[in-house]
């Protein structure tokens, strides 16, 4: 899910991007800087699996929008969220690619949240050779993670 703007150099630009239905799209960058300034919650929608297998953001709220095996809408999202998010916090939400968390992004709205949502996500958009991992995405960025 590209939407990331860039300057004439290549570096993304730290805006938020216009999106319906929630506060914004926002590049892993500046969701990160939010998260470690204490700004915002970093919220892991994605499946224990994938977490598990692929890597993780130390620190970040764990919370499947949907889950594994079969990707059932997660029945305890709504009250995880609440749980997690203080007031007058911002949320931003990360997936594998920048989809699901558009999808939680938008029920955070309706839960009343300021809720972001992480363009790019944890691996990135598919290069060539169909591969994640390479072309964008949290970790590809350098932002902390850890695998296993």
């Amino acid at each position: 899910m590209s939407g990331l703007r860039h300057d004439a150099g290549g570096t993304q630009i730290h805006a938020v991007l216009p999106a319906p239905g929630y506060a914004g799209d926002v590049s892993a960058n500046l969701a990160c800087a939010w998260w470690l300034a204490g700004d915002a919650v970093l919220v892991d929608v994605r499946t224990d699996a994938e977490r598990e297998w692929v890597g993780f953001v130390p620190g970040a709220v764990t919370l499947a929008w949907k889950q594994w095996p079969g990707m059932a809408m997660n029945p305890g999202f709504d009250e995880g969220l609440r749980a997690a998010v203080p007031a007058g916090k911002k949320v931003v939400l990360l997936c594998r690619s920048g989809v699901r968390s558009v999808a939680a992004a938008k029920r955070a709205t309706e839960l009343g949240l300021e809720a972001y949502n992480i363009l790019e996500g944890f691996e990135g958009d598919p290069d060539v050779q169909a591969h994640r991992g390479n072309k964008g995405g949290w970790r590809m960025r350098g932002l902390p993670w850890r695998q296993g």
